[in-house]
């Protein structure tokens, strides 16, 4: 069995142990350790990798923006961010028709704005807007089809741990992949909210009402969002305007949060404490695909897939949009079974490779920021479809009275909404690009 071939095998292999329930960073390392010894015909290699490369790649100073961002999104749900926001937003759109849906998901768009996770974002506000969308006689698969997509939100809308991620396998920017994200994160917050409009149009039954809020009530629950506004702007007009590194943003944002965590009395109680070790297990899950995907990276560089991958598409002649077309709908496809990280890292040493070498009109920079964030898009399709979309099941746990089944149905019209969104940034590059052009 030739290399290519081991390598061509070992996707098959790797999606029956996840199918398995095989945790998918231990899975690709799995994969990889193995591939590497079929590969080279012994275990010594691999080993002298092991012994180096944990440390190798876990020291990096990039990669400790991850757990900083993971610990101020948990001090923003502790310090009651999340319920402000939820709040203001109702007060100000909750009276129209669908409005408290719509509400939410411009709550999940501002805590997206201060945690850097998909999954904080959902499972944060489906505690807080779940029961108000419940009291006002929401259907129970708009409700939790609302709220999931909404959570995707937190991966979109800078800052963004899977932005991060992407930043460093391909070398490019950080503070300019957050610039790319803000407009298309807007559009998704707007197109979700269009797209209840629509639903609660023709299924009218499906929302209830509540009533119009004085405006001096509406003006007072728009002040009480001035810390997450605040802890935005700095974060993100820091990083954008070169005062500090992304890093010391992360880390800015982080005490930020914590500080108005602390004065808000949200970590009493042993909150502090448990939001540390939060972090600390969402920080060691990410490592521990990161490590994963490193391992299983290599043995695909060392079967030479990447490469032969690319060649046979330059050889084919097929059109750069066809390519880019058939790797958004692979995407899509592998986010019915992966999770949003795993497929980043899985996929983007892969395909990068074959779409760098193809002419889109851009240059070097501007198509590697457009490609990430197209990549983003649809990896964030693939936590609200079933039947692995994480959001879904974080949402439906706590809707004990809306069978998965209904939630399945009522995140199916954003993933209509989501497709459409990335035809027309693809289609339309400068949109996605044009602040990076005026402000750099």
């Amino acid at each position: 069995m030739s290399n290519l071939e081991i390598a061509l095998l070992s996707f098959p292999v790797l999606l029956v142990l996840i199918f398995a329930r095989m945790p998918i960073g231990l899975a690709m390392l799995i994969c990889g350790f193995f591939g590497n010894w079929l590969v080279l015909g012994r275990f010594t290699p691999i080993l002298a990798q092991m012994k180096t490369l944990p440390f190798t790649m876990f020291s990096s100073y990039s990669l400790s923006i991850i757990p900083l961002f993971l610990l101020m999104g948990q001090f923003a749900a502790h310090g009651g961010m999340s319920q402000a926001l939820f709040r203001a937003a109702n007060g100000w759109i909750g009276h129209r028709r669908g409005g408290v849906a719509m509400a939410a998901i411009g709550a999940c768009a501002g805590f997206g704005a201060i945690c850097g996770s998909s999954i904080a974002t959902a499972a944060t506000m489906g505690k807080v807007a779940l029961p108000e969308l419940k009291r006002f006689g929401y259907d129970g698969g708009l409700a939790t089809g609302a709220l999931a997509a909404g959570g995707t939100l937190g991966i979109l809308i800078p800052p963004s741990v899977i932005l991060v991620i992407y930043a460093i396998l391909t070398e490019q920017n950080i503070a300019k992949l957050f610039l790319a994200a803000v407009v298309p994160g807007v559009l998704a917050m707007l197109g979700y909210m269009l797209t209840i409009a629509i639903y609660v149009r023709v299924k009218p039954e499906a929302s209830g009402q509540r009533e119009k809020a004085p405006m001096a009530e509406r003006l007072q629950l728009t002040f009480e969002v001035w810390p997450v506004l605040v802890v935005f702007f700095l974060v993100v007009f820091g990083i954008y305007f070169g005062w500090f590194t992304p890093t010391e943003g992360a880390a800015i944002g982080a005490a930020g949060t914590g500080l108005i965590a602390l004065l808000n009395g949200g970590l009493k109680d042993g909150a502090l404490g448990q939001s540390i070790r939060e972090t600390a297990v969402a920080t060691g899950m990410i490592f521990l695909i990161i490590l994963g995907a490193g391992v299983y990276n290599s043995f695909l560089a060392l079967s030479q897939l990447p490469q032969e991958a690319a060649t046979w598409v330059v050889e084919q002649g097929f059109s750069p949009w066809m390519v880019l077309a058939v790797i958004l709908l692979t995407y899509l496809a592998f986010g019915c079974v992966m999770d949003s990280l795993s497929m980043i890292l899985l996929t983007v040493p892969i395909f990068f490779p074959i779409v760098s070498g193809l002419d889109f009109g851009l240059s070097p920079d501007e198509f590697a920021i457009w490609f990430g964030i197209l990549i983003l898009i649809v990896v964030e399709v693939g936590l609200i479809t079933p039947p692995v979309g994480l959001n879904l099941f974080v949402i439906n746990s706590m809707a004990k009275d809306t069978p998965m089944i209904r939630t399945f149905q009522g995140a199916a019209p954003f993933v209509a909404s989501d497709i459409i969104r990335t035809v027309i940034l693809a289609v339309f590059p400068v949109i996605t690009l044009f602040l990076v052009r005026w402000l750099y």
